[in-house]
């Protein structure tokens, strides 16, 4: 996404604040591996200036590092202050419940997040905003057949973990499978499965005689599309309805349906802080500018089992090739003459999210900033997105908060961000960035991310080009997890017969608002790939520890 077209919207006080008013705080198990990737990543650019001295910082740089404490000596200090037991402990209390955006159960992990870096004095922040966001009131789905019979399909995740609240998603209950955003409505027709939901799989149905006029599309979520992009098509093909379901996991993925990034309200510049406080200017739901970023056609999200239910009962023209899946068995795309009858009602609300920072003022540069950041929000409990990246982020911080208590200091200034709004559409980080966007795009170093720390095996990256070389530094000096003797770089460049570095696009993380808005070098980290439980409800504690890293050997790794 370009830049933003700068509005008036009297942020420039909120904005500068922010940044001026930055002041300095007054034999263990291995440590986690993604806390190891990151702080190197940080101190290898806080560090800098320690191992490329000029002629007129000699008494700053001995004010810094001490003979007793060289920046080697530091950076091993940090490598060796971490347990496994504490990252899992921050983890543990970040899952205990559900904590959608905008509910009192995220509001209580910004205040745990906040109160850590109260407790390890490191000059605490907040930035709330009054934005857009969306949830569900109710939903059904039925499916007649041609046999007469008809089955009410659940839309829900059997065996997955329970809260025992009764508000759904306000108090810590598991919210419904949804698409935030998608506009309230109903369909009554025949079913017509349509692949991946793709331009070139409708030319495939057109090129069959199929259309998918006032029909209800069942797609699979896998292609190149998002499941915005899904619903957009579907919805220009003239179809009334939509279900997407993911193949495998027996869970349902939640996900945003909305067009873009940031507040729907507030487009390209910063949601007002308080509600009817200050900020800038709001839209009207109505306006076309914020009614344009939402579908005009309802979707909800689809269990395997429910979606391999409706397809095994569809007739009509013989699937393309290659229309298939894991588990997939389609043997006819329709029309029908399976019939369902589909009805959403959601509600679209503003509410306050809450950005949470620690800020280590930078001793030779104060005013160039290197920013980490992670997201808070899930869309349940969030063990591996995003809370395997938070629980990092809080051991980060502890151990920085050591290291300056042996009198270290970075030469440039960290700011340690934890977001709200993500899952929304990176909410919470565009309406930071956009509040902030002269002074990062002046002064940021970097930006790191991360999202889901820990999936499964493997790692990858995806940065900009300009932190390559940093990144071949940093994983040569990490030892893989999972095989002895061999350090990340290593198993990456065997993985890929060569080390493969993503290039950074498209708006799916926190990277995106201060890459595409603020053009600041970013990189964006995570181990494994893929993983089952994706956006459901079974994106627990104990999944991660059953089944993802249960002895958290991919969290740990020798220094």
């Amino acid at each position: 996404m370009p830049p933003p077209t700068a509005k008036p919207h009297g942020s420039t006080t909120a904005a500068t604040s922010f940044f001026s008013a930055i002041k300095p705080p007054p034999s263990t198990p291995p440590p986690p591996l993604y806390t190891i990737l990151f702080l190197l990543l940080l101190v290898t650019l806080g560090f800098y200036f320690l191992h490329h001295h000029s002629p007129t910082t000699t008494a700053a740089a001995d004010f810094l590092t001490p003979p007793q404490q060289t920046p080697l000596r530091f950076r091993e200090q940090f490598l060796s202050l971490s347990t496994n037991a504490t990252v899992s402990a921050y983890l543990h209390h970040l899952t205990l419940r559900p904590h959608l955006a905008g509910t009192p159960a995220s509001a209580d992990t910004a205040e745990f997040v906040h109160s850590h870096f109260r407790r390890l004095n490191l000059d605490p922040r907040r930035a709330a905003y009054r934005v857009l966001l969306s949830y569900p009131i109710r939903s059904s789905l039925t499916a007649r057949f041609p046999n007469g019979t008809a089955v009410a399909l659940s839309l829900a995740e059997e065996g997955a973990k329970k809260t025992g609240e009764t508000e759904e998603g306000r108090n810590g209950a598991v919210v419904r499978p949804y698409h935030a955003y998608s506009p309230s409505g109903a369909a009554h027709a025949e079913v017509v499965y349509v692949n991946t939901g793709s331009e070139e799989d409708y030319r495939q149905l057109a090129a069959l005689g199929v259309r998918v006029k006032g029909r209800v599309v069942l797609a699979r979520k896998g292609g190149e599309l998002s499941r915005g992009g899904v619903v957009r098509v579907a919805e220009r093909e003239g179809a009334a309805a939509v279900l997407l379901f993911v193949g495998g996991g027996g869970g349902v993925e939640r996900g945003t349906v909305m067009n873009g990034m940031g507040d729907p309200l507030s487009p390209g510049w910063a949601a007002a802080a308080e509600e009817g406080g200050g900020g800038g200017e709001r839209l009207g739901l109505e306006e076309a500018e914020a009614s344009g970023r939402f579908p005009r056609i309802p979707s909800l999200p689809l269990s395997f089992e429910d979606a391999d239910v409706i397809l095994r009962s569809l007739g009509g023209q013989t699937a393309p090739p290659g229309w298939v899946g894991p588990g997939i068995v389609a043997q006819r795309v329709g029309p029908g003459p399976t019939v369902v009858n589909l009805t959403y009602q959601g509600e679209k609300k503003e509410v306050t999210i809450q950005n949470v920072f620690a800020v280590i003022k930078g001793l030779e540069e104060p005013d160039r900033y290197v920013v980490m950041g992670n997201h808070r929000d899930a869309w349940t409990y969030g063990a591996v997105d995003p809370n395997s990246g938070t629980a990092a982020l809080l051991d980060i911080a502890r151990r920085f908060a050591l290291l300056q208590r042996n009198g270290w200091r970075p030469r440039r200034t960290i700011v340690l961000s934890s977001w709200d709004g993500e899952e929304f559409g990176m909410v919470g980080s565009t309406e930071w960035v956009e509040q902030n966007l002269v002074n990062l795009g002046a002064k940021a170093v970097a930006y790191l991310n991360v999202d889901c720390a820990v999936q499964g095996p493997g790692f990858n990256a995806a940065a900009t080009p300009q932190l390559d070389e940093l990144l071949f530094e940093v994983t040569k000096k990490v030892k893989d997890p999972d095989f002895v003797g061999a350090t990340i770089y290593d198993k990456w460049a065997a993985m890929n017969q060569a080390t493969s570095i993503e290039r950074l696009s498209g708006a799916f993380s926190d990277f995106a608002p201060f890459l595409q808005h603020g053009g600041i070098p970013s990189v964006d980290l995570f181990y494994g790939r893929e993983y089952p439980v994706y956006h459901t409800a079974f994106d627990s504690y104990e999944w991660m520890v059953k089944h993802a890293d249960p002895l958290f050997h991919r969290h740990v790794t020798s220094k």
